[in-house]
């Protein structure tokens, strides 16, 4: 359910038509094409969300869906 939910929000975020296209493996800027600004949006997004904080030392280690996902999970 968080992938799901994750999938959604990067593909809006992103513009991405299909959601499908985006898995655990995607990396945020190399395979999704997002920017530096892409991120902070992304990360804020994500926050609000999921009701989160992500702190700045362990934002930068949030290159993957997985990561984001996993993340997300040991926040709840």
């Amino acid at each position: 359910m968080v992938f799901e939910k994750v999938q959604k929000l990067l593909a809006e975020q992103l513009n991405i038509d299909d959601p499908n296209t985006i898995t655990m493996e995607s990396n945020v800027i190399a395979d999704l094409h997002a920017d530096s600004l892409d991120v902070v949006e992304m990360l804020m997004s994500l926050e609000d969300e999921f009701g989160i904080s992500v702190p700045d030392e362990i934002a930068n280690e949030l290159v993957t869906v997985k990561a984001i996902v996993e993340f997300i999970e040991s926040q709840k």
